[in-house]
């Protein structure tokens, strides 16, 4: 029995000693974490069994191996700048996990202009842009990618091909150059973003306040966007391939009449005159006459078969928005390869994107490299680098001419082309003169702006000690700029350009900047304080070439060159160029984590300005309180992550403002040949009263100089109040400020008895931004693996012009003789209150005159004066192009390899002037009484349809209603789905077995909907202005890494 017993317990010794390795592989779990952003494995990332004190990190691929102290856990995966996951396993699971990024951690790194801050000691007002979101949308213009994304920052843009967009960062602020500045890689420019490759960003920044944009002194006055370029990574090679083609659809076109539609609008005008409508001089033939009640009827009309004596027009019925517009289609192509060891890193790519906008012949065209590269000499101590991109662009715009309003007003009777298919259709004898526009567009199709540009950076980084830091940055951005515009000869109908004329134009402009920083970083118990100083120069120089030549016998891509014309030539060119040196500090300080205080300082001195005020002082200041990190608040710390309060004061400045405009400019305007030659003004004069080719020139006087120019000053006060709830899931911003700027430059009018050169610049004028921005987000995951996040925006400003000099007062609105812009926002609508239609003859009677126009079907203005009479006093303030507020809104979902994201972007209590449209498309009178018209012509005022909004049509403009007037001043608020993308990511199990890190395709459809207002009467609230038609677009998509 013993024997037996023994037996027993040996076997389940050596079973248990068996089974012991199956155990151990069974309490482990293995994976894979990679980011969301480009699917490649996270190195580093905190892999944590819950509960306990168990623990991993991922190795330099993203894979993970950890052993549990249960069979059954929670695993919590975290890293810096990532959003912490938690995952429920078993033992032997093999688990693999994707993290998203968090732009709201508090522990990221924000750069805030020649240095870093962690996110939580920020007290200025700074906006981080996800590049994920902004690569959402098929933009070739990264910026067009942050519109509705920055609270406080509107972006305004129409379809043009070349994605080239407006920024204001909180309001406009000045009577000049509103444009925010951008920092590249730590180089300041001015513009050119479309040039830029979005594929190579890594970050945006947006820094809106004074006591974040200070530190850039006399050009951060418009707000600061920083943008730091892709660097390699330690780990393996990474190679990376994106693609994308884009179908674009003219989808809102307006409405116009056809050749039908037009004859009766025609008779209807004529009769309404008491005019013979058959004599019109187009070839419509009426068959009217009058009803039982007296009024005109119309019975038939006719058309002639051709339009031409010559029989080369057949009378058509064409669209002419059809005949201008096409598809739009645009491709990009995109190739990068990066690495990192602990010796430096690198990044390479190449890009090409060409895009065919939706109008005929128009396009835009980038070729791009970047380089980027850091090499640790001494490691830890001493590292240099660079980073340098180069783009050629080019470009093939509209016509100078607005090809939609020709489109609009080209007459439906007239063909795209002649009967042989060889001539263009146009004009005829009694017909308008418009160009016809699909030829317009042809001829300009060779009439391309090619463009270079070399930006960029080198740096060395020197660390002697720990803590202190000192870098040397030399920046370069050169561009070069040449244009070609050809212009032919239209001889047909009743066109008098019958001059060709070739104008060639070329631009060199060097920039550089030269910054040379020092900063040290010191903690001593809970007080953390880093202290920066730093000296910059700046130089640009520009020189700019123009030669014109006309009258050519053959007007061909390939003669049309100035050697080949035989007509008049001119030649002119310029030089300009400024400098800037500047002297900065600031000072950050952190006492226990809790008190926050920031200051910064800086001095510049410019060329532009005049030697009584060529230097200028922008100092700034900014504290902050984390209410969350008290002792006190410390029950709270489960559901409260962060509260924090800052309070900011600063100043920054403005010197956007010409190169010359501190000196006093004398010119000469020269003339040859003829000695009788005369031109006002002109210095050239035949001295010998005996002729000649050329006569000997003088000079004039154009400006008048001013050493006591200076600089306009912006001073900006800020509060604003961070806060996060359950570790940051729920999280927002609110903001409030006051902007003032002063000392603004102006150049006025002046009178002619002052002579010559009496145009001066100087500061005389004031103007106020007090505004509001919201933002809100949330983001979780569910149980069973769906990730979400929804994040919005709302922000909104007031804006007036509070000083201006008496005698540019009036030149912004007002009736000049007592009221003027003071006290509302600039670029306001000043005009008459259009108050309905006179629909009786005693409603005429009993209202002011109106100079005679006044009448049945006709508008009403309010007589404001109360003289009985509509004349300049009646005019008021009518409508302000500053909207009320505007918002973004972006819900993410993800679940396993899915990812949808929706994107709103919306603009409340605007008003727009549509003046443009309005004028053809609900008046026969205000402008050529021959062109084409809207088809809401065709539902005016008349004795048949009484209850209309719309003036009876009319031949006759008497009553003036081309005058501005509340009846053009509509509400242009609107909401679009500006972006919608579902993609899907293969699984990592598929992409392996071809040698893929990852492989993601996707879908998406940009502007799908617009919602508007049901009085708004055009076709895109956005685009009310009638420019460059935004398209609707479809885009598929391909991102591939190995």
């Amino acid at each position: 029995m013993k024997k037996v017993t023994f037996r027993t317990k040996r076997g389940t010794v050596i079973f248990l000693l068996l089974l012991f390795p199956v155990w151990m592989v069974a309490q482990i779990v293995t994976g894979k974490v990679i980011s969301s952003e480009d699917k490649e494995g996270l190195p580093g990332v905190n892999v944590l069994e819950k509960g306990t004190t168990n623990g991993t990190i991922t190795d330099i691929d993203g894979n993970y191996s950890i052993k549990l102290k249960n069979p059954t856990s929670t695993l919590v995966f975290s890293m810096v700048g990532m959003m912490k996951q938690e995952k429920r396993v078993n033992g032997g699971d093999k688990v693999d996990i994707t993290l998203q990024p968090d732009h709201y951690q508090l522990d990221q790194i924000v750069v805030t202009g020649y240095s870093t801050q962690k996110k939580s000691d920020l007290t200025g007002s700074i906006t981080v842009v996800s590049m994920e979101d902004v690569m959402k949308s098929a933009e070739n213009n990264p910026i067009k990618g942050l519109q509705g994304r920055v609270p406080g920052m509107e972006v305004t843009a129409n379809g043009n091909p070349s994605g080239a967009a407006t920024i204001r960062i909180r309001g406009i602020g000045t009577l000049n150059n509103n444009d925010p500045l951008f920092v590249i890689d730590g180089v300041p420019t001015r513009g050119g973003m479309h040039e830029l490759n979005s594929n190579d960003i890594e970050n945006i920044q947006v820094l809106k306040d004074a006591s974040a944009a200070s530190i850039y002194g006399s050009r951060a006055a418009n707000g600061v966007i920083i943008v730091t370029t892709k660097k390699g990574k330690e780990g393996k090679i990474k190679l990376n391939f994106d693609t994308y083609v884009t179908q674009s659809f003219y989808t809102n076109k307006l409405d116009v009449m056809n050749a039908k539609e037009y004859g009766q609008a025609l008779w209807q005008a004529t009769v309404n005159n008491s005019e013979d409508p058959n004599k019109n001089n187009i070839g419509y033939n009426y068959n009217w006459g009058y009803n039982d009640n007296g009024d005109p009827e119309l019975y038939n009309m006719y058309l002639p078969k051709y339009l031409d004596t010559n029989k080369t027009m057949l009378t058509s019925d064409t669209d002419w928005f059809d005949a201008v517009s096409r598809n739009g289609l645009q491709q990009s192509y995109n190739l990068s390869v990066s690495n990192g060891t602990d010796k430096g890193d690198y990044f390479f790519s190449l890009g090409y994107l060409n895009n065919d906008g939706t109008l005929n012949y128009t396009s835009f065209e980038r070729f791009s490299a970047r380089m980027n590269s850091s090499y640790h000499l001494i490691k830890d101590i001493l590292t240099i680098g660079e980073n340098f991109s180069v783009n050629r662009t080019s470009e093939v715009q509209i016509p100078d001419d607005n090809i939609l309003d020709m489109a609009l007003k080209a007459l439906p009777l007239i063909p795209v082309r002649t009967v042989d298919g060889e001539g263009w259709g146009g004009p005829t004898t009694g017909m308008n003169d418009r160009h016809n526009p699909a030829r317009l567009l042809y001829d300009n199709k060779d009439n391309k702006y090619a463009y270079w540009r070399l930006f960029g950076n080198a740096y060395i980084n020197l660390q002697p000690i720990k803590g202190l830091n000192i870098k040397s940055n030399f920046g370069l951005d050169y561009t070069n700029f040449f244009k070609r515009n050809m212009v032919h000869s239209y001889v047909s109908g009743t066109l008098n350009n019958d001059l060709s004329s070739v104008t060639l134009g070329e631009s060199y402009a060097t920039k550089w900047t030269w910054s040379n920083t020092a900063s040290y970083a010191k903690k001593i118990g809970v007080h953390d304080f880093d202290v920066l100083v730093g000296v910059e120069m700046y130089k640009e120089e520009t020189i700019d070439f123009s030669a014109y030549k006309d009258d050519y016998l053959i007007e061909t891509p390939e003669q049309m060159w100035p050697d080949m014309g035989i007509g008049t030539s001119k030649v002119t060119g310029t030089a300009s160029g400024y400098t800037l040196l500047s002297y900065f500090g600031k000072v950050n300080y952190a006492y226990d984590n809790r008190y926050l205080a920031s200051a910064t300082l800086r001095y510049d001195g410019s060329s532009r300005f005049g030697k009584n005020n060529r230097f200028g002082t922008f100092p700034a200041f900014s504290v902050g309180y984390r209410i969350s990190e008290e002792a006190f608040m410390e029950d709270t710390k489960n559901w409260l992550s962060d509260l924090k309060l800052r309070f900011a004061w600063g100043q920054t400045g403005n010197q956007e403002t010409s190169n010359t405009a501190v000196h006093t400019i004398y010119v000469t305007d020269y003339g040859t040949g003829d000695p009788t030659w005369t031109s006002l003004n002109g210095t050239s004069y035949d001295l010998t009263g005996k002729g000649g080719t050329t006569l000997p020139s003088g000079y004039k006087k154009t400006q008048q100089g001013n050493p006591d120019l200076k600089w306009e000053t912006t001073t900006q006060t800020n509060i604003g109040l961070d806060f996060g709830f359950f570790n940051q899931r729920l999280y927002g911003t609110a903001e409030y400020y006051i902007k003032k700027t002063k000392d603004i430059l102006v150049q006025p009018p002046y009178l002619g008895i002052i002579g010559e050169g009496g145009y001066c610049w100087y500061n005389g004028a004031s103007m106020e931004n007090k505004g509001f921005e919201i933002s809100l987000g949330y983001r979780d995951q569910t149980a069973f693996g769906l990730s979400y996040g929804i994040t919005g925006n709302i922000s909104g400003y007031r804006n007036k012009v509070t000083k201006l000099p008496a005698d540019v007062e009036n030149s912004y609105g007002g009736n000049g003789k007592g009221d003027n812009i003071l006290g509302h926002p600039i670029n306001s609508f000043y005009g008459y209150i259009a108050d309905g239609i006179f629909r009786t003859e005693e409603e005429v009677i009993e209202h002011a005159t109106q100079n005679g126009g006044e009448g049945v079907g006709r508008i009403r203005y309010r007589d404001l004066h109360e003289d009985g009479k509509i004349d300049e006093d009646d005019r008021t303030w009518i409508g302000s192009p500053h909207p009320d507020f505007m918002y973004g809104l972006s819900i993410d979902l993800s679940y396993k390899g899915f990812d949808l994201n929706a994107f709103f972007y919306g603009v409340q209590g605007i008003d727009v002037n549509t003046y443009s449209v309005k004028s053809e498309t609900d008046f026969w009178s205000i402008n050529d009484v021959r062109s084409n018209k809207g088809t809401r012509l065709l539902n005016a005022w008349s004795t048949n349809n009484p209850n209309s909004d719309i003036p009876a049509i009319t031949a006759l403009n008497t009553n003036d209603e081309g005058r501005l007037s509340t009846y053009f001043i509509e509400n242009g608020s609107f909401m679009k789905l500006r972006n919608l993308q579902l993609g899907y990511t293969l699984p990592k199990k598929l992409t392996e077995k071809i040698y893929m890190e990852k492989c993601r395709i996707y879908v998406s459809g940009q502007n799908l909907f617009t919602i508007k207002s049901k009085k708004f009467s055009g076709v895109d609230p956005e685009n009310a202005a009638f420019g460059y038609p935004i398209p609707t677009t479809f885009t598929v998509g391909l991102n591939i890494g190995f």
